[in-house]
């Protein structure tokens, strides 16, 4: 446990310390696009925080590469290869996209490009786990693994992609997913080997390590964003420890999954409910309406709940809670045992948190002006003032006013200093 806490540190560390450089490197580039319609934000904010996220990363990976036991597990496979190259191709991918603007369909093959790295280095999906009566595991031949990693990959991309809307929301919502992912994998491990030392527990503490590090710089409000360059490496770093975990041997389990082996396949869809959820929703919204599904709009899950009055912070928080709950609670009734029918309860309990965030809303429908929005303190994210600004004099002129006592009027005077 203390080699976990050893690489989380330094991802965490390494990010950190790299934010900072990053933020002036993006403004000094112009990595800093004017504020759409759409945004929350009221000021430019610089991208490319993915960059930082990358560095810590790297680091994490190489110091849990020379750790005793963690070390002996990752040089087992490629692991560390394969995430440090797949990982760099879709950074760097992110980061044309951040600065220049890329084409959606160039940007998908990049996607597809770090996906099939993974796949190259045996990072892959080798088979399914199922019950037995529905036949047993299914193993997978080479060209079928190939599809489905690569599917499951970039999915996993677009979805952390998707939900990347608020300050901190995706970084909060990935360290959850990857908590839950790193408590399913110990507990997973222990049954089957005795042992807590795993490889996908070792790609889930570094990532959380790596948003741990980013949320103190992203959290509202926000002075850098991580961009595409960062939510397409969560997802591809996230996907990745979800194959890894559910690429498992379902004989050799012992007393986890006490509610039926298909928890290895329901565990990836737990931890990412949040952010497929509002890529489901944003594919079907903008198809039904002849868009394409890549066209941005105002519509995300996180724009409804800041449309209920929540403040930002408060929307990111009730998502937070959204998510912790969806994949905790499955891992919590796989490790304790409890009957799977209960799955449903956690479902309607996510349900009735948000259905508590739109009362206000509802209380308030038939007021005047109940659709706006009201303003918070800590909705204001340090942008200028609005209004009319005052003139600016010429350059090299000061201008002065004066009230004449016997006029009642005021007269301005202009000097060169």
């Amino acid at each position: 446990m203390r080699e976990y806490l050893f690489m989380a540190l330094v991802a965490a560390a390494v990010t950190f310390l790299l934010v900072p450089l990053v933020r002036r490197f993006a403004i000094r580039i112009g990595a800093m696009p004017e504020v759409r319609e759409r945004d929350v934000h009221t000021t430019p904010i610089p991208r490319l925080g993915g960059l930082a996220m990358y560095g810590g990363l790297v680091a994490g990976l190489l110091v849990a590469g020379q750790l005793a036991k963690t070390g002996a597990v990752l040089a087992v496979d490629k692991t560390i290869v394969a995430l440090i190259v797949a990982g760099g191709l879709i950074t760097f991918t992110g980061f044309l996209d951040d600065w220049w603007g890329m084409d959606p369909f160039i940007k998908l093959g990049g996607q597809i490009a770090a996906a099939g790295t993974l796949v190259y280095f045996d990072l892959r999906l080798i088979w399914l786990p199922l019950p037995s009566s529905w036949g047993g595991s299914y193993g997978l031949d080479s060209l079928l693994s190939t599809v489905i990693t690569i599917l499951i990959v970039v999915i996993a991309i677009n979805a952390v992609n998707f939900v990347d809307g608020l300050d901190g929301l995706a970084a909060g919502t990935v360290a959850i997913a990857a908590a839950a992912t790193w408590t399913y994998s110990v507990f997973l491990d222990q049954a089957v080997e005795q042992n807590r030392i795993n490889a996908t527990a070792a790609i889930t503490a570094i990532l959380i390590g790596v948003c741990l590090g980013f949320l103190p710089h992203n959290f509202h409000p926000s002075k850098i964003f991580m961009g595409d360059t960062g939510a397409m490496l969560l997802g591809l770093v996230l996907a990745s420890s979800l194959i890894s975990v559910t690429s498992v041997d379902l004989s050799t389990m012992g007393d986890i999954n006490k509610f039926g082996v298909l928890l290895p396949l329901l565990l990836p869809v737990a931890v990412l409910v949040l952010p497929l959820t509002d890529l489901i929703t944003a594919v079907v919204r903008r198809t039904s309406m002849g868009l394409s599904p890549f066209a941005p709009d105002r519509g995300h899950l996180h724009h409804r709940l800041l449309d209920t009055g929540a403040s930002q912070r408060q929307t990111v928080l009730i998502m937070y809670a959204w998510s912790a709950l969806f994949a905790f609670g499955l891992v919590t009734m796989s490790v304790w045992g409890v009957p799977f029918l209960l799955f449903p309860v956690v479902i309607l309990l996510a349900i009735g948190l948000l259905l508590l965030v739109a009362l206000p809303r509802w209380r308030n429908r038939g007021a005047p002006h109940s659709s706006a929005r009201p303003k918070r303190p800590d909705d204001d994210d340090d942008g200028p003032p609005t209004g009319p600004m005052p003139p600016i004099p010429p350059s090299g002129e000061v201008t002065q006013q004066v009230r004449r006592p016997d006029q009642g009027t005021v007269q301005s005077f202009r000097h060169n200093p």
